[in-house]
């Protein structure tokens, strides 16, 4: 138990601090959102896996603190960097790490521990967190202080994998770091996955990511050449998910989103690039496939109103869902946010469904109207589009009330649904 500061407190972030509370530390919760933090402070989670109650049971012990004042960090025992690292114009953006390093700094003391938990690409937390810490600070990693890599590995809605019995990856520039690291995550973590040096680390959670983005990019091409082949792709992919080795079935969707998939293959290609010399072929067909799904669904749905004798233009169009995956409300990257402005750019009227967003969130997608699900909407709707397959969405009463239904995530029936 001691002193614990978490820098962020998004979807990694705040998680990660709640169990630190439930371990007994003091925490401080760091963020540069004003309004998140004062959200935090008045126990409104936006968060799926941290609810508003254990967010005030946090609260109401007075061992979570949310602050956007790093003099809070002040005496930290040890403190994770769990910032994002999103791309601008194509490129690694670190400056969100380099920001907090260069913010953190001044409170190093002998001993503390810092941990980098944001993805990132190979060689950060030793060629670009470490001298930032080491410079502010006067003070040497490892003789003065600690340093340690250990990624994320959230999936925010999962009903099964949390942070407690996900194995999690730890590392250290030194074998020091590593115990250090390891002390930390071992008293909330069921199982720890130690590796020989951050830059393996940080290499493992890029592939973990690529992996996934290539094989959807896979199953989403897949989906485009079985439709002209008028072959049904998900009862390819259910048949041949009954093999019981070399095969793992994914499903294809209307791109991907989140601030995983989009990002962090791209990360490694472009480190590829700048120190080896050449191109990651495979990742960027597959950001080429997933980047063309939302285009290639409004494809798809101007072709089924044409069978109908409508246009998009004029047409209204409601959207289920704008989340980039089913039960939780992040829309950053969303490919239905994306099939949404291709939309609204092509003249339709957009209505949208999304009871997982806040409103600050939703408002901004240009042109669409925000409205609950109810028969009425559905009836008044020229086609229903089903993006994000929340649980909470009534299919049946879709079903009985839509005309058109364009379903890209297989959870609707009946003859007036087409299918991805």
């Amino acid at each position: 138990m001691g002193k614990t500061v978490i820098i962020g407190q998004g979807y990694v972030g705040l998680p990660l601090a709640i169990r630190a509370v439930e371990a007994g530390d003091d925490v401080v919760g760091l963020d540069v959102d004003t309004d998140r933090v004062k959200s935090l402070g008045a126990g409104i989670s936006f968060v799926e896996d941290v609810p508003d109650d254990l967010l005030t049971w946090a609260l109401e012990t007075g061992r979570y603190h949310p602050t956007e004042d790093y003099a809070d960090a002040a005496g930290f025992d040890t403190c994770a960097i769990t910032v994002p690292t999103p791309l601008t114009d194509g490129v690694p953006d670190i400056s969100h790490i380099e920001q907090a390093a260069l913010q953190l700094a001044p409170h190093l003391r002998p001993g503390c521990t810092v941990i980098l938990e944001s993805t990132t690409y190979p060689g950060t937390t030793e060629t670009v967190l470490r001298p930032l810490l080491e410079h502010a600070s006067g003070l040497s990693a490892p003789d003065d202080f600690f340093l340690g890599y250990s990624p994320e590995r959230i999936d925010p809605g999962n009903p099964t994998w949390h942070l407690d019995n996900t194995p999690k990856l730890v590392s250290g520039i030194d074998e020091a770091s590593l115990v250090a690291t390891t002390r930390f995550y071992q008293r909330f973590v069921q199982r720890l996955v130690p590796v020989s040096a951050p830059r393996t680390a940080e290499l493992t959670k890029l592939f973990e990511n690529t992996f996934r983005h290539i094989n959807i990019a896979l199953v989403n091409e897949l989906a485009i050449v079985a439709n002209q082949l008028g072959v049904d792709v998900r009862e390819a992919i259910g048949a041949a998910a009954t093999k019981p080795f070399g095969f793992m079935a994914f499903d294809p969707g209307p791109g991907v989103g989140g601030h995983c998939l989009p990002i962090d293959p791209s990360y490694l290609s472009w480190q590829v690039k700048r120190e080896v010399g050449q191109r990651f072929r495979f990742i960027e067909l597959a950001n080429d496939v997933n980047e063309g799904m939302p285009r290639y669904v409004v494809q798809r749905l101007a072709a089924g109103l044409n069978d109908r004798y409508k246009p998009i233009r004029g047409s209204r169009i409601l959207l289920l869902g704008l989340a980039y995956k089913s039960n939780v409300g992040d829309l950053r990257e969303s490919p239905a946010r994306a099939v949404a402005e291709l939309l609204v750019a092509q003249g339709a009227e957009v209505h949208a469904v999304e009871p997982h967003a806040a409103q600050r969130d939703t408002g901004n997608v240009s042109g669409v109207t925000l409205v609950d699900l109810t028969p009425a909407e559905l009836a008044a709707a020229d086609a229903v589009v089903l993006l994000t397959d929340h649980d909470d969405f009534d299919y049946d009463m879709v079903e009985r009330h839509a005309s058109y239904i364009f379903d890209t995530r297989a959870r609707c029936h009946g003859a007036t649904v087409e299918r991805l």
